[in-house]
């Protein structure tokens, strides 16, 4: 289902599909990612997820609407740790309707952080990994959906 609504949007986005747009357009890095982790009591970190946008682009929400891509985290399970809560967003959402998808959508320009909670279950030193996947687009195209894995240290 996720790869039907992404090829319409590329349809929508790029007509004609010219191989010269979509080799040029996967080699955009328009977001840069940082992770890192503080320490709120003995055993309780939040982990954050921060993505710089860069231009024009813009990054989809968790909830990004119907159409695009939304962002999504799977993390790696850990036995030291336990995930509190789901990824909260920080940052200034944008609603809009797209008409290319028909409905309004949310996202981010700029810069957004994710952040998610996690308590230790002792006093060891561990890390949360796992993966960030989403996709971004601009006023006249979107790239295919990208993953980053990464791995912040948390304890000790």
């Amino acid at each position: 289902m996720i790869m039907i609504r992404f090829f319409f949007f590329l349809l929508l986005f790029s007509p004609g599909l010219l191989i010269p747009e979509i080799s040029s357009a996967q080699s955009l890095k328009p977001v840069q990612w940082t992770f890192t982790s503080k320490k709120i009591t003995d055993q309780l970190y939040e982990v954050r997820m921060d993505a710089k946008v860069n231009g024009n682009w813009h990054i989809y929400s968790q909830d990004g609407g119907e159409g695009p891509f939304s962002t999504t985290f799977a993390f790696t399970q850990n036995p030291l740790l336990n995930i509190d809560g789901k990824v909260q967003e920080l940052g200034t959402l944008k609603k809009v309707f797209e008409e290319a998808f028909g409905s309004e959508v949310r996202y981010y320009e700029k810069a957004v952080s994710f952040v998610q909670r996690v308590k230790l279950r002792g006093k060891a030193k561990t890390n949360l990994a796992g993966k960030v996947e989403y996709m971004v687009c601009n006023d006249k195209q979107c790239l295919p959906p990208a993953e980053v894995n990464f791995s912040v240290n948390v304890g000790g």
